[in-house]
């Protein structure tokens, strides 16, 4: 079953089920009106004709009234989280026909500084990141962005297993989706989550309410005070007497818990919603059974024997129910009945200091799984892409069958192409020939193979190595920037990431654009003859075919150095065809693109607009 097919057929399920469930919940309506309506009727008839018979039926009716009425919340659950894998299997129908919508498409992560995010599309609307990212949590989110942009070169062993861990949730589907439900379209803010708890860790509370001595006093108090009360009502002992400790235990907890909790509340009251989420995300992570290494690592993360993440967050969420629960009509009769507030702030004090410690850890978990649940759900939803062949080669590799990229789908023409280390690839043609949608489609597919994740061609043979990027640099006018200056600098950043690394492939759009034209052939010669001194391989797009006379250019020096610098640099085009209409193939070929449509398009737009 293709994954168009599946969303499909699960919509088409979870539809009926919805729409049984509505037809069941008016049918409750009903029965709950009249479970209550006839209560009533009896509780009438009990008062006018005394029948003791009429009041144990309008118990059982109203027996029945509070059973209906638990099927109800019930099923009312159901409904909406029936609703909510619905709306993941739509948004997944809609990805499929390229609607993405339905996803955040990481604007805020955009960088133009970045070594090849910007120039390769990596965030933003209608980005990689956009149609890759499902994440529930922003922690998850950010975990993605930090994976997709990482520039530290990763060992195999590290793709492997993520590759691994990958591949084994693409064949979750239902675990996935379970776990992309839990949004319920919103994203869970985790910033917001460790902000109220680590705001709840730096205050001054007092531990005295977790010693042992005072746990012993609270209960004695209570034995106490029914003591006394059962010896008021059944005994000579005057009421006054428990009614004098009642008050004496309501004043003492307010004076050393009531500010406590007021704090407490304030602090960690905003995230109950939150915690929820995080419980029902945790128990689908903890009961997934993963065979994979990463997948077994997150689970021990979270499932440690002593410090378990699912019991804490429940824990906690009992904590902040009993808080939220509390009010000025019912604290003085719990604290009278049950000691509720000293209670409170004792667990709160005992889940702080056995859990506090590892929240971090275990958000941290989440947010893993949850950008793993992403690549995975890209991979699974990406059928034709393969895994790429990695070499463990201390040079740059890269052998492409088939290459083509990501965002055009079936439309896309592939090309063959194969890089050697520190060799150069000046590649010429016309506009809208294909140049730069080319030199996107080796950095995207080198991004997407380092990641662990598919990559879009019929085979691709890759080592690992550090990428570099300038295609798309722009002024700054409120720093002072100007477009040639902006340039230089990235040229400046281009160097300095190449000496820091062992080997680096670099992708250039056109060099120097901001300068004449003699200019800039002259200074782009003088770059590239400079920067092959270094562990450099590079990709050049240019409309400049001077450019390409680098291959037959002899360097200053050669004979001297016995280095054959122009055996190195290589010309490659994408040739149009010029008639009536412009013909683009699209088509990876050697040598130097010969026609150029600058002219001819704007002869066209002439003729058309002068008529």
């Amino acid at each position: 079953m293709t994954p168009k097919e599946l969303y499909t057929e699960r919509i088409a399920a979870l539809t009926e089920e919805i729409r049984q469930l509505n037809k069941y919940n008016r049918l409750v309506v009903v029965l709950e009106l009249s479970a209550i309506g006839l209560a009533i009727g009896c509780v009438v008839a009990y008062t006018m004709w005394s029948n003791v018979a009429a009041l144990v039926v309008a118990v059982l009716f109203v027996a029945a009234y509070v059973a209906i009425r638990w099927r109800d919340s019930r099923n009312s659950r159901m409904s909406e989280e029936k609703e909510s894998l619905r709306s993941v299997y739509q948004k997944e129908l809609n990805y499929l026909d390229g609607d993405f919508s339905g996803f955040a498409s990481g604007e805020q992560y955009i960088n133009p500084r970045h070594e090849f995010s910007l120039d390769l599309d990596i965030f933003g609307p209608q980005s990689l990141f956009h149609r890759i990212n499902r994440t529930v949590t922003t922690g998850g989110s950010d975990f993605l962005a930090n994976e997709l942009a990482e520039t530290r070169v990763r060992t195999i062993d590290e793709i492997e297993a993520r590759r691994e861990a990958i591949r084994e949730l693409s064949e979750r589907e239902p675990l996935r989706t379970a776990f992309m439900a839990q949004g319920r379209g919103r994203q869970i803010d985790t910033t917001d989550i460790m902000e109220a708890l680590h705001a709840v860790q730096q205050m001054q509370i007092s531990h005295l309410a977790a010693h042992r001595l005072t746990h012993i006093a609270a209960v004695g108090s209570i034995i106490v005070f029914y003591g006394l009360l059962a010896g008021a009502i059944f005994g000579p002992l005057s009421g006054t007497f428990p009614m004098l400790w009642v008050l004496l235990q309501i004043l003492a907890v307010y004076l050393l818990f009531g500010r406590t909790l007021k704090h407490i509340n304030q602090s960690i009251n905003i995230i109950l919603p939150r915690l929820s989420t995080y419980v029902n995300m945790i128990m689908l992570i903890v009961t997934s059974d993963l065979k994979s290494r990463e997948g077994r690592d997150i689970i021990s993360q979270l499932s440690a024997d002593k410090q378990d993440a699912l019991k804490s967050f429940r824990l906690l969420k009992g904590i902040i129910n009993a808080l939220d629960q509390r009010n000025e009509i019912w604290v003085p009769i719990s604290n009278a009945l049950y000691l509720a507030d000293y209670f409170i702030v004792r667990r709160f004090l005992l889940w702080q200091d056995r859990y506090m410690g590892h929240i971090d850890e275990w958000i941290a978990a989440v947010s893993h799984f949850d950008a793993l649940v992403s690549m995975a759900t890209f991979r699974y939803n990406e059928p034709a892409a393969m895994d790429a062949e990695l070499v463990d080669a201390d040079e740059v590799v890269y052998e492409a069958r088939g290459l083509y990229h990501p965002f055009l789908g079936q439309k896309a023409v592939r090309n063959d192409f194969t890089i050697a280390d520190q060799h150069y690839y000046i590649i010429t043609g016309a506009n809208m020939a294909g140049k730069s949608t080319f030199l996107r489609s080796i950095g995207i597919n080198y991004v997407l193979a380092s990641c662990g994740m598919p990559v879009f061609a019929d085979s691709l043979r890759v080592s690992l190595f550090s990428l570099f990027s300038s295609m798309r640099t722009t002024d700054d006018l409120a720093h002072g920037i100007s477009y040639f200056n902006a340039e230089l600098l990235r040229l400046q950043q281009l160097i300095e990431t190449c000496r820091q690394n062992r080997h680096t492939l670099i992708i250039l759009d056109e060099i120097l654009k901001g300068t004449n034209s003699l200019d800039k052939l002259n200074g782009s010669r003088l770059f590239l003859e400079s920067i092959q001194l270094l562990t450099v391989t590079g990709i050049i797009a240019t409309h400049d075919l001077e450019l390409s006379k680098m291959q037959e250019r002899l360097r200053v020096g050669e004979q001297s150095s016995g280095m054959q610098y122009p055996a190195r640099f290589h010309n490659y085009c994408f040739e149009i065809q010029l008639s009536d209409e412009i013909t683009y193939s699209y088509r990876l070929s050697e040598g130097v693109a010969r026609n150029q449509n600058a002219t001819y398009l704007l002869k066209n737009i002439l003729r058309t607009a002068l008529r």
